[in-house]
């Protein structure tokens, strides 16, 4: 059979559908690079929200799994108002969890300064192997120091016991002479990018036979700067299944958690994995340049052991999912992709500065478990990034009209 086109040619039915289906592939792909330049157009203000003080939350949830879950279907954004141990009916045999296993070091450290006697506080940020080898006694860490301008390289700073159980529920006991030793000492090496920011390098040292000990004696854990005067027990504030001390801040999605319902979901035939990846004060702050792609990411250290890679490729074949447990667990595994092999390899104490904005596609994950993010962040360009940034503002709307408890100590969205 033929047909006459428009100049009087004729074309088989073959040829003709040859014709249709380019004209498809042009369409199909002039809608793409249009959704791809709407994208790149997105400014950081419209990942902004009117986030309401009183919904902070400033303690944990009474029960870590009782908290309230918003679920949405990314691909239409519709929601469901749930209680979080409600993930056990979302979640299906031979799909997999994969979360952060890192723990909160108790970074916080009050201190006077050596040559004064001035007040000083030291928070870690994270630990510099590149720079100086650790021994059990030292290390070189990446750090935020106040008074910022007044601590510049070569200044020391003295921790004892007694400065620090100022912060701690000891604090009515009376001072013995051994609280007023020096238990740690912090010398200032270097400035860091903003030096009026109070970012150095400095270098820990103590008498006593480790540093995790000189830490665990004086050190307390740091909160994010939204959560204010908490007074509640600091394990709060770590995951249940939380090993190595590494991070400044928590996988707040983890929190969530209890033993028995993860018990639960494996029973049911659901996979439990973990990476690490060490969590810095930079997941709270903002975006400050008005066009995201010109924020410079920060960097940060993660693993994916060759057990979780192989859990995936496992569940992939199977036609199971893989489900992030927190925005750092997507930033692993992403990262972790090895985009010329086109497949998941294990890493080992890698860094990543991955934005993971709208437009990006995403190679391991499938669903994800998170919390509220705070206003003009990169989570909420990564959470956006996942569903669509409609999708994410409708949901919070939908969240402050209902009056969730936002951010860390908050409630969480399940995203599938």
């Amino acid at each position: 059979m033929y047909r006459q086109n428009f100049c009087g040619c004729h074309w088989s039915n073959a040829e003709a559908a040859e014709e249709r289906a380019e004209r498809a592939r042009q369409r199909k792909q002039k809608k793409a690079e249009e959704k791809q330049a709407k994208l790149r157009s997105l400014t950081t203000s419209d990942f902004d929200y009117d986030l309401p003080q009183e919904l902070i939350a400033q303690t944990p949830h009474p029960t870590r799994d009782g908290c309230k879950m918003l679920v949405m279907k990314r691909e239409n954004g519709s929601l469901q108002d749930r209680i979080f141990r409600d993930i056990y009916d979302y979640l299906k045999p031979g799909d997999l969890l994969v979360a952060n296993e890192t723990r909160v070091i108790p970074a916080r450290l009050l201190g006077n300064k050596h040559e004064t006697g001035g007040a000083a506080e030291v928070l870690l940020l994270r630990e510099r192997f590149d720079i100086e080898e650790k021994t059990n006694t030292s290390a070189v860490w990446e750090a935020l120091v106040k008074p910022g301008r007044r601590l510049k390289p070569g200044a020391i700073i003295d921790f004892t016991r007694e400065q620090n159980d100022s912060l701690s529920a000891s604090s009515n006991d009376p001072a013995s002479a051994s609280d007023s030793a020096v238990i740690m000492q912090a010398e200032v090496l270097d400035w860091i990018e903003d030096a009026q920011k109070g970012e150095r390098l400095v270098r820990l040292t103590t008498p006593l036979d480790s540093l995790d000990e000189a830490l665990h004696q004086i050190g307390h854990t740091p909160l994010p700067p939204y959560i204010k005067n908490y007074q509640g027990d600091e394990e709060l504030y770590q995951t249940v299944f939380s090993r190595e001390e590494k991070s400044a801040a928590a996988p707040t999605a983890g929190l969530h958690f209890t033993p028995e319902l993860i018990e639960r979901l494996k029973e049911k035939g659901v996979g439990f994995e973990t990476v690490h990846l060490e969590v810095g004060l930079d997941t709270f702050r903002v975006v400050e340049t008005e066009n995201p792609h010109e924020h410079h990411m920060h960097t940060e250290y993660y693993s994916v052991p060759q057990k979780t890679v192989d859990a995936i490729k496992r569940t992939k074949e199977k036609g199971g999912r893989v489900i992030a447990v927190g925005t750092t667990s997507v930033r692993s595994l992403e990262s972790a992709w090895d985009s010329e092999a086109n497949e998941l390899v294990a890493r080992e104490r890698q860094t990543t500065n991955l934005f993971i904005f709208p437009g990006y596609t995403f190679n391991v994950v499938d669903a994800l478990i998170t919390n509220f993010h705070v206003p003009r962040s990169t989570l909420m360009m990564l959470v956006s990034a996942f569903s669509s940034r409609d999708n994410i503002m409708k949901a919070y709307r939908h969240a402050i009209k209902r009056k969730y408890r936002l951010l860390s100590f908050g409630d969480a969205m399940f995203i599938y």
